[in-house]
Formats: C-alpha cells, structure tokens, sequence
C-alpha cells in the first residue's frame, strides 16, 4: 500500500497555468507507475495521463494532449502534471493513483487498473 499526497491545485483564471504534485507519504513512488485523473461534480472520474516507472514514456488522454505534460524526479518519484491554457472546462478534483500493472502488461487507461488513490486537489479555473 502506497499513501498518496496531491498538491498545488487552486483557483487560478482561464489561459493560466499550475503545476500539480504526487507524493507518497513514508517513501518514495521511485519504480511505480503513476496517473492522474481529475472528476467534476456529478461526473465521472477521467483519465488525464499517466507516467511509466522510470519517466520515460507518458501518456495522455487524447483532448488533453498539447496543454498538459507529465513528468517525474527520478531521485524521490515525485509526479508532476504540468497544465498550460488552462480553460473553465478543466475545473475539477485532481487525482493521482498507481496503477497495479506496467504499460509493458497492458495499456487500460481505466480506473479499474489504479488503485491507492490520492484525497485529490481541487482545481478552479475561472473566466
């Protein structure tokens, strides 16, 4: 079991940028595989993109591709979801989960395959 932490949401006007951060609680997500996923009120929980265990490839869901980048240190495993231009529609609960397989295993990007959820980080981009 891993003890996930998000930060860095807030409210921020539309065509801003914020940086999210994952981390655990009591060790490090080195050699995990990381996603974020974000949930609106009365919506469902969406795949935002998703990081492999060394930071090597990343994934994104296909709308968000372009504004929103995922990295990772490589020292601590730290999980950063860089989001650019950001728009009202991106207003939600931000989530980091791990996921329980490697990309090498399969490529679901459903919740389904996450689990150690994070509490979230609510992000509100305003007009």
């Amino acid at each position: 079991q891993v003890q996930l932490v998000e930060s860095g949401g807030g409210l921020v006007q539309a065509g801003g940028s914020l940086r999210l951060s994952c981390a655990a609680s009591g060790r490090t997500l080195r050699g995990l595989t990381i996603g974020w996923f974000r949930q609106a009120p009365g919506k469902e929980r969406d795949f935002v993109g998703a990081i492999d265990w060394s930071g090597t490839s990343a994934y994104y869901a296909e709308s968000l591709k372009g504004r929103f980048t995922i990295s990772r240190d490589n020292a601590k495993g730290t999980v950063f979801l860089q989001m650019n231009s950001l728009k009202p529609e991106d207003t939600a609960v931000y989530f980091c989960a791990r996921r329980m397989t490697p990309f090498t295993t399969d490529q679901s990007m459903g919740v389904m395959s996450y689990t150690d959820w994070g509490q979230g980080t609510q992000v509100t981009v305003s007009s």
